[in-house]
Formats: C-alpha cells, structure tokens, sequence
C-alpha cells in the first residue's frame, strides 16, 4: 500500500457528540491522498462506536484504543503510527474546511509548515479566531516570548512536514502548553513556512465547555513547569530570558516564579542582569515595530 500524502491525527476522549461532524468534514476534503488515525483515550461513550463505523465505511480512517493518558500520549502514539508526508493534528471536536487540505497542498513543495487562519464554532455559529494569525508568529523568539501573552496558534492550523517532527514527543506531564514546546521545537530548525489568511479550520468552544488553558491558576502552574523543558532543550540562557520575561510580565508576586527568579539571579553578577535588560528592552521595541 502507498503511503499517504496526509496523515490526520485525531485523539478522541468522550466528545462522540461532536465526532461525527469532526470525521465528515475529513471525509470530504477535495484533496483526497490522506489517512486518519483515531485514537480513542480510553472514552466512556460511544466513541468506540463511532470510530469503528467510520473505519468500516472508508479504509483511509484507522482506529486505535488505549487506556486514558490525556491528549499529548495520544498524539505520541499518532505520530509514531503516521506514514505521511505531512502531519494535520486535529482534535475530536474541531473540523476543518473541505478545501483545507487542497488549498494547504498547493504550496507543498516549497514549505514545511503551511498555516492558515482560523474561526471559532459556538453554538452552531462562526466568529473570527480569538486572535489574528501572522506569518511572522512562525519565528522562533516571536513565540518564545510572545505565546499567550500576544498570541497563540491553535495546533490545527497548520499542516507540518513530518520530517520536522521526527525527534519530537508531545510532553506527557503537561496540562497545557504542549503545543507551545511543539511550535518552539519545529520552528528551532527555521523551516519554510507559509500563511493562508483565510480560515479553514474551525476550533469549537462551546459556552458549557471549559478549555484547559481556561484557568488561570492551571495556565500559571503550567507555564512553570515549562522552564525546566525550556533549559533542558534550549539552554540556560533562553530558560534565563523566559523566566525574566514571565517576571516582568506577570508573576513578581507569585511565589513559585519568585523563587525560581532567585535561584537563578541570586548569586549571578549585576552585569548579567543589566545584559539580559538591555535584551529584553530591543525585544519589545522590535515587537512594536511589527
């Protein structure tokens, strides 16, 4: 069997409601050289049943059950399953435009990531993305300092080489922020990109749904579990620039990120401290000049 163009990769956790919708609209993509891999975390609905009827309807969908481990485990377990050319992250939930793949395929050759806008489903009803994407979110020190306090970029927006994803696994003992270090680890490696600026994927918020990243003491808990995956990847000395950053942004008051602003600058001369101003203040300048 040839190996696909596409590969889908789509976690399924207790969200059958919505699945049906999720698959059909991966059904009738106008570019059609694709597999979707489902991955079912241990569901307690009737999201077994649903995945296997569609399995047996179309062979391109595969289907896979393993006990709950959460969304990144699953991604893990998708990627190492996946054979395509590219990589579509999508969640159970979500859907994406029928022209999505086709529109995304025909500046294939040249890039590694092609990205596109985004839309938020509520209700049956369409708004524009809680916030505009640009090409330039695709660099690397624009999304190290400015995720989540700027921007975000949903993980479905974008259609990824498989190549630039090869060494990489989602963190499992993230409650959020996995994408983050995704984005950060991919765009490290300065790939070509591209930037669709129509939406043609839909990200699902529903009123009666709460988002992981929704809470701010899980978003403030998550953000400091990501500095020591940031110094073991990247170094020191970007851990060092993300926890000043965080600092002077935020948190001087929470005592978690205080304490880790001591240990690291405590013992550190003042002249370090000065370089590391002086950095972040032709940072922002730079930010506000785009």
């Amino acid at each position: 069997m040839l190996k696909p163009t596409i590969s889908l990769i789509i976690p399924c956790y207790n969200q059958a409601i919505f699945l049906e919708e999720c698959l059909s609209s991966v059904l009738h993509q106008t570019f059609t050289d694709w597999e979707c891999i489902l991955i079912n975390d241990g569901s307690t609905d009737n999201t077994e049943e649903i995945c296997k009827n569609w399995v047996e309807k179309d062979t391109r969908f595969s289907y896979i059950f393993k006990e709950n481990s959460g969304v990144s485990a699953s991604r893990n377990l998708g990627l190492q399953k996946a054979t395509g050319d590219f990589i579509q992250f999508l969640d159970a939930d979500d859907k994406i435009d029928f022209r999505n793949f086709e529109k995304k395929m025909a500046f294939s050759a040249e890039n590694q990531i092609i990205l596109s806008e985004f839309n938020i489903l509520t209700n049956k009803q369409y708004f524009p993305g809680y916030n505009r994407l640009k090409k330039e979110y695709l660099d690397w020190e624009t999304l190290f300092l400015g995720w989540e306090t700027r921007f975000t970029i949903p993980i479905h927006t974008a259609l990824i080489s498989r190549k630039l994803l090869k060494d990489f696994q989602f963190d499992t003992t993230l409650f959020c922020f996995e994408d983050y270090l995704m984005w950060l680890h991919i765009t490290a490696k300065k790939p070509v990109c591209e930037f669709i600026d129509e939406p043609l994927v839909s990200y699902r918020k529903e009123s009666n749904l709460q988002s992981a990243s929704s809470d701010l003491t899980n978003l403030v808990t998550e953000r400091i579990k990501v500095l020591p995956l940031i110094k073991a990847e990247f170094g020191e000395e970007k851990h060092d620039k993300l926890v000043y950053h965080l600092l002077f942004l935020q948190s001087v008051e929470n005592l978690k990120i205080k304490k880790e602003y001591q240990k690291i600058y405590n013992e550190k001369l003042i002249s370090k401290y000065l370089k590391l101003k002086r950095w972040y203040y032709k940072v922002t300048e730079k930010t506000k000049n785009t």
